[in-house]
Parts: C-alpha cells; structure tokens; sequence
C-alpha cells in the first residue's frame, strides 16, 4: 500500500491521543493533543493546511485541511460520535480536487478511534506498483 508507513504514524499518534483522552471533547482539543504527539514521535506536519482546489486546471478557491503530514498525506479530524457521508465525501473532494493521492480521515468522537484511510481513484492505479 502507498504511504503505508506514513499512514500507520498518523494512525498510531491518534490512538494515543484517542486513548489518554477518549472521546467527547471539541475537535480544536484533539487537534492540539495531536500536534503534541506528533512532536513527541518526531512526525513532520503542517497545521491548517491549505489545499488549492482547481476546476478544469483553474484555481477556483482553499480548503484547510487539519493536518499535512511528511507533506504528502492531508489529515482531516473529527470529534463526532459517528463518521457521516458527508465527512467522507469532503475528505474525499479534498484529494480529488486537490490532485492527491492518499489521505486519512479519523475521528475522535466515537468510543473507539474510527479512521479512513482515502484513495483518490482519479489519479491513482491499485493495478500499477508506486
């Protein structure tokens, strides 16, 4: 799997956080822990991150996304007691617009830790090695 390393230190940090804190705080309290784990197991990332959106090759606006990290994989958090269609549809309209690969979407709302790993089908090929 692409960024299979990348994905498993993002997952990993949010565990921790999602299991010193549990669910039930606002996002802005797990983005903060989050930044402290990152710090903590050395993860390079960005915070707030702007994603340019295009529309047939012209800028037509940002979107900040919580987190990019190693500068490759864009980070969106929740706190919500579940994972919506509509969370899912923005992370994924963040890759597609965005021309990116890979990206995680996790939430720290529920009682476990729910995360998503997201593929944008439009650029890439499972069928063909990265």
């Amino acid at each position: 799997m692409k960024h299979e390393e990348i994905t498993y230190k993002i997952i990993a940090c949010a565990m921790e956080v999602h299991k010193k804190l549990g669910p039930g705080y606002p996002e802005y309290i797990y983005h903060r822990a989050l930044i402290i784990e990152f710090k903590l197991q050395n993860v390079i990332f960005l915070s707030e991150y702007e994603i340019k959106i295009f529309y047939k090759g012209e800028l037509v606006g940002l979107r900040k996304v919580d987190f990019l990290v190693e500068n490759i994989i864009p980070l969106e958090i929740k706190a919500a007691t579940e994972l919506a269609d509509v969370n899912i549809a923005q992370a994924k309209n963040y890759l597609e617009a965005g021309g990116i690969e890979i990206g995680l979407l996790i939430n720290f709302g529920a009682a476990s830790l729910q995360f998503k790993r997201m593929i944008n089908n439009r650029i890439f090929n499972p069928s063909c090695p990265q």
